[in-house]
């Protein structure tokens, strides 16, 4: 546990000079002028650097360790949810409770409950009025109270800074104290957050990141940013505190120990467990008791955390994002309205976090973090390359090799395949040939050219041709063995199984061995779903007869492929160490590198099999182009909100459903608003992706008959009796439960093939 102030930042962590590169050109671009980052994994300080100028005037050469920013908004869930979850544990607010019990004099009779204020679904509108002179704490406060709701409680998130201060104002009037000195008593006094306050002290003044340049050409430095809070003397419950990284870092440590740390308890285990979970009405954005869980606010989140993470962000510019799966949290302090407020920092928090979670494997991964919504067991996992390259390549001595890969191909610490076969001692690497979007990875196109690697020299071959999907016998010639190292998502459509099944057809035809450096399955090794693909529907989307999502690595499937197909390949499986089936990709510790161009997120893997499976319906889509690929559905005849109302009657656990608009970039409907809906996945492990999927078919049924004929998504769904029922208009329940059954012969025949 940290408890000094450490010099420097730490050594050899290996997300460290990626995260000084995007950062520093944040800064060279105007983004921000300065900012500090405080990295932590599991009890671990991974990151700990200052970026920038701290000042204009007057200058420092750079910002300091110990600058000291003006957190806006984290005011919310360090001092005011906290301070009501207080009052909560000692029987002194009641979070159901109508607000007129602690404020009788709000204005307005509708009924609004204290945990409406909290997560924002109250109904009231973001801010105070500041066209008139006001001034002081009771003149803002009286203000808030003769608020009246824009719409119906309970019914909308409205981001509303007005929640919170009347939020302060039942502390106030409940405990007699003001925020500003509860929050010194039993937050920052306790934690040891010395460096912490409202209205922080002028010998500080130095230490202070200015924000705006005012009109007399001075700059808010010490004085708070927010003009509400300004206005209200400096504190409010939605702003006001100042601080720095280091202390932010403590408060989350605190977040991430249950409500403790070095044996002071700030909040009880049950309180940050609620704080931190969704408590937001069904089919709704996700917001905890103050904290940011799923909404459009969730870019501190990145690609790669969890779906159990939280955070907030603060208008200046900093922010803290939690994840209890990894324990891990990220603070980026930032001043980002100086000198002017005319810049955002959403991309720049978001490239942090995605930079962050998929460096985490560089930290000790014997800790375990048992958490109520994921169990996360952080295994040393080490691919099929791993052990290869442990043992020196040794398997590959004296061989000339072909290799099939692409950009997924690396090792624990990033190092390409291909470099690390270019040096292994007396291997030969002759060729290597690609699947899908090509060696990089970034092609999203029906026909991909031949090349060559411009760092090693060595010819590219392309296996996703128009006029080839299979090594040819010439390319072959030679060579000893044909090594596959990419890694796979789990979803019998992905084409980088096929591609693996036409290479071993073809190192068999050509009698040379085969080699499969196994790699984790994403989404788990565990969970079976979905229809099983007919004999006579066997096309590139649909090499084997298994089920939509198969729960196997791919070296599990070269086996069955191998065995059942009559292959007859001179196969070797190189398997992982550290695997367990059970596994999420985030639960391994191995960096994520995007798969394909639209899987981005481990999420969007996760939805892939039941929403890509109707994708080839005609003028429908699956996200393609947007910012959420695979997590949003939709169309230019689609009704959104009677496809969201749909799709929440089959009440399908672990996934949340509400409307959106998009506009896509690229492929179907590009640069065309398209009404839809999206989806957020609440708890992955209840979540059945493929059931999900044939909901979504149901609903389009339902909703909008007259434009689906599921004959044209047959080849990925794969089974026609599964395609005849959902143009029949079956019950789904029933079509699940005849899926559920028929796979029972697969969950069988699997075991053979099972290697962990």
């Amino acid at each position: 546990m940290l408890t000094q102030l450490p010099t420097a930042k730490p050594a050899e962590w290996e997300g460290s000079q990626i995260l000084d590169t995007t950062i520093n050109q944040a800064i060279e671009d105007g983004i921000t002028p300065g900012a500090v980052a405080w990295i932590e994994s599991r009890g671990q300080l991974l990151h700990f650097a200052s970026y920038g100028a701290k000042s204009v005037a007057p200058r420092r050469e750079s910002m300091e360790l110990d600058t000291i920013f003006d957190c806006a908004s984290l005011t919310k869930v360090m001092v005011t949810a906290p301070a009501i979850m207080m009052l909560a544990e000692e029987g002194k607010v009641r979070l159901n409770d109508n607000i007129q019990v602690y404020l009788p004099d709000f204005r307005d009779r509708t009924r609004i409950t204290v945990l409406q204020l909290l997560t924002h679904f109250s109904g009231l509108r973001p801010t105070l009025p500041l066209e008139s002179s006001w001034r002081g704490y009771q003149a803002g406060v009286d203000l808030a109270l003769q608020e009246r709701p824009t719409i119906a409680p309970g019914t909308k998130f409205i981001y509303s800074d007005v929640n919170y201060i009347l939020l302060a104002e039942i502390v106030r009037r409940v405990t007699g104290t003001t925020l500003d000195k509860l929050a010194e008593e039993r937050i920052f006094e306790p934690l040891g957050m010395d460096d912490t306050s409202f209205r922080p002290a002028a010998e500080l003044r130095s230490r202070i990141a200015p924000t705006v340049q005012l009109a007399d050409g001075s700059f808010l430095r010490g004085i708070v940013h927010d003009p509400t809070t300004r206005r209200m003397a400096g504190v409010s419950g939605q702003a006001g505190v100042f601080s720095t990284a280091r202390d932010v870092a403590a408060f989350a440590r605190m977040m991430l120990n249950g409500g403790e740390l070095d044996g002071t308890r700030i909040l009880s285990p049950l309180s940050v467990l609620r704080m931190r979970t969704s408590q937001s009405p069904e089919g709704a954005v996700a917001r905890g008791i103050g904290w940011d869980i799923d909404t459009p606010y969730s870019s501190p989140r990145g690609d790669l955390f969890s779906t159990a993470s939280f955070g907030h962000t603060g208008y200046t510019g900093p922010s803290l994002w939690i994840d209890p799966v990894s324990h891990s949290f990220v603070v980026l302090m930032t001043n980002r309205v100086h000198p002017a407020d005319k810049t955002s920092v959403v991309r720049l928090r978001s490239l942090v976090a995605t930079i962050v979670a998929a460096n985490l494997g560089g930290a000790d991964p014997s800790v375990r973090a048992d958490q109520t919504r994921d169990r996360a067991v952080f295994s040393p996992v080490k691919t099929g390359l791993d052990v290869l390259a442990s043992e020196g390549f040794a398997r590959l001595r004296g061989k000339k090799i072909g290799l099939l890969t692409n950009h997924t191909g690396i090792d624990r610490l990033r190092r390409r395949n291909i470099d690390l076969l270019t040096a292994a001692p007396d291997v030969s690497l002759e060729s290597i040939f690609t699947p899908e979007h090509g060696l990089g990875g970034e092609l999203d196109q029906p026909d991909i050219a031949d090349g060559v690697d411009q760092h090693s020299g060595v010819a590219v071959h392309s296996l996703y041709r128009s006029d080839r999907k299979r090594p040819t016998t010439e390319q072959l010639r030679g060579l000893d063995a044909l090594v596959f190292d990419i890694q796979d998502i789990g979803a019998r459509f992905y084409t980088y199984i096929t591609t693996m099944g036409y290479a071993l057809e073809a190192a068999a035809e050509a009698g040379i061995e085969f080699y499969v450096l196994d790699r984790p399955n994403p989404i788990n090794g565990t969970d079976v779903e979905g229809p099983q693909r007919d004999d006579e529907l066997e096309s590139f989307v649909a090499y084997h007869n298994i089920p939509v999502r198969h729960g196997m690595t791919v070296g599990e499937l070269a086996g069955m492929f191998d065995a059942e197909r009559e292959i007859g390949a001179k196969l070797e499986v190189v398997r992982m160490q550290g695997w367990e089936r059970s596994l999420w990709f985030d639960e391994t510790g191995l960096p994520w590198v995007n798969p394909s161009p639209n899987i981005r997120t481990l999420d969007q893997a996760i939805l892939y099999p039941g929403i890509a499976m109707l994708e080839q319906l005609p003028n429908y889509s699956v996200g393609r182009g947007t910012d959420t690929p695979f997590q949003f559905v939709g169309a230019d005849w689609i009704d959104g909100v009677a496809l969201a109302d749909a799709i929440r009657r089959a009440s399908l656990p672990g996934i949340r459903v509400y409307t959106r608009r998009q506009k896509p970039t690229a492929s179907v409907f590009s640069g065309t608003v398209i009404d839809g809906v999206q989806f957020s996945i609440t708890d992955r492990n209840a979540l059945q992706p493929t059931r999900l999927g044939l909901v979504i078919a149901s609903a389009l049924a339902e909703t909008h008959a007259n434009k689906v004929d599921f004959e044209r998504a047959k080849n990925l769904v794969g089974n026609l009796e599964t395609v005849d029922a959902l143009n029949n208009g079956q019950d789904t329940a029933a079509i699940w439960s005849r899926i559920d059954q028929s796979i029972s012969d697969f969950r069988t025949r699997r075991r053979a093939f099972l290697l962990y």
